[in-house]
């Protein structure tokens, strides 16, 4: 039996059954010219950047059978959709956003891909595609599969190619899943960002020395730290990146600390494996970063309060100007309560006739410091502390002197419990506690310099431990 040739008419005439209708629609509207889009697509990059590429063979086909159908008032539209190395499982496509967008706009009457998977791989969107282009009155044709929908049996066959379609793209997924799966297990480097301290070379990760050196600086600088926050704020004041240009902010630098990569294991799905690399960070280093980490925030603050020296030590005096002294005691239960304790009360065996004998050292430690707060961000606070800046020679405007006194509330509860006392020691003249008032006493002055010595606080090693 001699076999038939299959020529590029053949296509064409597979493409004529194809189309939803658009050649009676020329025919009811004699001399109407159909605005036809050519839309391509390529899930991969690979090859794209030849002379000749899919995207190219795609619309050639196309364009011939536009073409073809001339005589019927078929006509090319200037704009070209051409999406490179977008997946057909979603619709977050540029060039399909922009087909879409013209759609919508009533610029297009008849969409002309090559194959229907071309323009989507999902059951659920291409319906939803169809259900647009039907709105819209725009025709949908695929030149290399025969359909109709204008009967049950064509749209039945549209649903299975489309179904199959879908079905492809989930094996192929699952397969992809799969390889990837299986090398992480075996510790291979998979491709993805790659982290800072290492390079790629031959798809498997090499150390690179100089940034190795950065991240065991990072790790070993938290752990005389112990706050992300602080550190985090250190790396962005001297301009620290990662090597792809993001800043090392507190985000960024929690995904570093938590990267099991460095260690030298691969993770897949929450998994660790041995991996191929060499790690950057030693067992140790880890261990202590974690054992840090595994702390919340909150509840190292709090322990840290609990050592928190007295922050009005020598600044608190009661009503008869007698200092009040720090003292605590423990009751029932082990628990540590402080408080302030008159030394007119102390030397008077009791000092029943004290005005305030004794108070909470947590209750006014928190509302001297919220008075403090306030104090600070009033403008006559403000504007008397950039006064003593221009007579002590600095070149420093109102509303530096603003920002730096605004910096103290966003600091304060970072630094350690030490260098809160040093600050407060600094910053307040005396405190006098009266039954029915407080009264504090700022050293103006000093405030000129607040800014700077926040920073210095912030950047001690050894003296906040």
């Amino acid at each position: 039996m001699a076999r038939r040739r299959s020529t590029g008419q053949d296509t064409f005439s597979q493409g004529r059954t194809a189309a939803f209708g658009a050649l009676e629609a020329a025919t009811r509207v004699p001399g109407r010219k159909l605005r036809c889009a050519v839309y391509t697509r390529k899930s991969s990059e690979e090859g794209l950047d030849m002379d000749f590429n899919s995207l190219d063979a795609q619309r050639e086909s196309c364009e011939a059978y536009i073409s073809s159908q001339k005589a019927e008032g078929w006509a090319f539209v200037s704009d070209r959709y051409d999406d490179g190395g977008f997946s057909g499982g979603t619709l977050e496509r540029p060039a399909l956003k922009r087909l879409l967008a013209d759609v919508a706009a009533r610029k297009i009457d008849v969409i002309v891909v090559y194959k229907i998977d071309r323009l989507s791989r999902s059951m659920l969107d291409f319906l939803n595609l169809v259900e647009l282009f039907e709105r819209h009155g725009v025709t949908f044709v695929s030149v290399t599969q025969s359909f109709n929908t204008k009967d049950a049996m064509g749209r039945m066959a549209l649903n299975i190619l489309v179904t199959f379609a879908q079905f492809e793209r989930e094996l192929i997924g699952e397969r992809i899943r799969d390889k990837v799966a299986a090398s992480r297990k075996r510790g291979k480097w998979m491709g993805g960002w790659t982290p800072l301290g290492y390079e790629v070379r031959d798809r498997k990760l090499i150390i690179h020395e100089q940034d190795a050196e950065r991240v065991r600086a990072i790790f070993r600088r938290f752990v005389q730290l112990k706050s992300a926050t602080l550190l985090a704020r250190e790396l962005v004041a001297a301009g620290a990146t990662n090597r792809y240009g993001h800043v090392l902010d507190k985000g960024v630098l929690y995904k570093l600390l938590h990267n099991r990569v460095y260690i030298g294991e691969a993770v897949h799905k929450g998994t660790s494996y041995p991996g191929e690399h060499e790690p950057i960070i030693d067992r140790a280093l880890w261990d202590q970063v974690h054992s840090i980490l595994k702390v919340s925030p909150r509840t190292r603050a709090g322990r840290a309060r609990a050592q928190t020296p007295a922050l009005l030590r020598g600044l608190l005096f009661g009503p008869d100007c007698a200092a009040m002294s720090p003292t605590n005691a423990r009751k029932k239960g082990g628990r540590l309560y402080r408080y302030y304790y008159s030394q007119t009360a102390m030397k008077r065996g009791g000092g029943a006739d004290c005005p305030i004998r004794m108070v909470p050292a947590a209750e006014i430690e928190r509302i001297v410091l919220g008075q403090i707060r306030h104090l600070i961000r009033t403008p006559e606070v403000i504007v008397q502390t950039w006064r003593a800046a221009k007579k002590l020679g600095h070149e420093v405007t109102e509303r530096e002197v603003r920002s730096a006194l605004a910096e103290f509330e966003e600091l304060w509860d970072e630094l350690f419990p030490a260098e809160q006392a040093r600050l407060m020691e600094l910053l307040v003249q005396r405190v006098d506690l009266y039954p029915d008032r407080l009264d504090i006493a700022l050293k103006i002055e000093w405030l000129t310099s607040l800014h700077s010595e926040l920073r210095q606080a912030a950047n001690l090693q050894q003296a906040a431990e």
